[in-house]
């Protein structure tokens, strides 16, 4: 199964709105066969593997880290090509929660005389599509707030230069996660003080979605997210009563309205209506304000921080998390078990918002 899992993580960046899956053909204690789900629309994880395998598989075993698909979508079933194949046993990492799923792709299986065993490495394999999970059950995006600090806690120095607070390593890790993710969201803060692209610098890489939250449309029509709005797909939220100037509407960016949540985009709001757009997960990497907003909105469903062995000081400094923060400990954010990867000198901690 961990080699199964490896081979979904091919897939990152490119199966969305789908899960990232694999799958390895195991007979008389040898891999016979293995491949994933390549890209959305494509053969799944067991139906590559099934097709390109060039022997019998008859009493084979296959191991696959998302319980086997059986319905009829852009390709036909996957229970349908085990079945045929005579593979006799199936070792499942994740059960489905798709409701077209969920339990009823084992119970084809079990019906048709294929042992199936639930569970296997299954923490690992949740791990693999939080996204998909979240966005099968809620039909809202997945979002992990990202962000860089220092040691001492600082986003930026009091003057507010950041670059580069986190090293080469730890930025290279963010393009990975700017291809994982389907959108990107930023304040106009960010856009006003930075000027950024927001894109995924890999090569042949998949552009995110960049999402600007500007509740009163303050872009500006030189920046860099509006110069490239044609060929990045770019949305720009904003309240019901701003006013469009005429160039926007014209620049290529669609415009999402929502509600004024005290003066600001309503974000639960918005993450309805990029539900709606098949946004299935979200890179936030916004400024304080926008992190506190999205904290308090309770949208963010994981937290991102890579920490670097620095320190910058300043009572005046910027910090992660801004805005008028929580009254009291007992009712703040609280998150769950960290995971702990080091990138060079760098850590990034990463948790669940419970």
């Amino acid at each position: 199964m961990k080699r199964a899992v490896e081979l979904a993580k091919k897939g990152m960046g490119y199966t969305s709105p789908n899960p990232m899956v694999g799958a390895v053909i195991v007979k008389d204690g040898r891999i016979i066969s293995e491949d994933y789900h390549h890209r959305y629309g494509e053969f799944h994880a067991e139906r590559n593997a099934i097709l390109n395998c060039k022997e019998d598989m008859t009493g084979a075993e296959i191991y696959v880290t998302l319980e086997p698909c059986c319905h009829y979508g852009k390709t036909p079933p996957c229970t349908e090509a085990i079945i045929q194949s005579g593979i006799k046993r199936v070792y499942i990492g994740s059960d489905d929660p798709n409701p077209l799923v969920a339990g009823k792709g084992a119970k084809i299986l079990r019906q048709n005389g294929i042992e199936v065993i639930s569970g296997i490495l299954k923490e690992e394999c949740d791990r693999l599509n939080r996204p998909f999970f979240h966005y099968i059950t809620h039909k809202t995006p997945y979002v992990v707030m990202k962000y860089a600090m220092t040691a001492d806690g600082k986003i930026a120095s009091a003057n507010g230069k950041s670059r580069w607070i986190s090293n080469e390593l730890s930025r290279e890790n963010v393009m990975k996660d700017r291809l994982r993710y389907t959108g990107i969201m930023a304040g106009i803060g960010t856009v006003l003080k930075d000027n950024p692209m927001l894109t995924c610098r890999i090569e042949n890489g998949r552009n995110p979605v960049r999402i600007i939250c500007d509740s009163r449309l303050r872009i500006p029509k030189d920046c860099n997210i509006i110069q490239t709005a044609k060929d990045v797909p770019t949305i720009i939220a904003c309240t019901d009563s701003a006013e469009c100037p005429p160039w926007l509407e014209e620049s290529g960016v669609k415009i999402i309205r929502t509600p004024s949540a005290g003066g600001h985009t309503d974000l639960n709001f918005l993450m309805q209506k990029l539900g709606e757009e098949k946004i299935d997960s979200i890179l936030l990497e916004g400024g304080g304000e926008l992190n506190f907003s999205a904290l308090k909105a309770g949208i963010v469903s994981e937290v991102n921080a890579y920490i670097a062995p620095k320190m910058l000081g300043g009572k005046n400094a910027f910090s992660p998390v801004g805005g008028m923060g929580f009254d009291d400990p007992e009712v703040c954010v609280k998150l769950g078990t960290p995971e702990i990867t080091t990138f060079g000198n760098d850590i990034l901690v990463k948790w669940e918002v419970i």
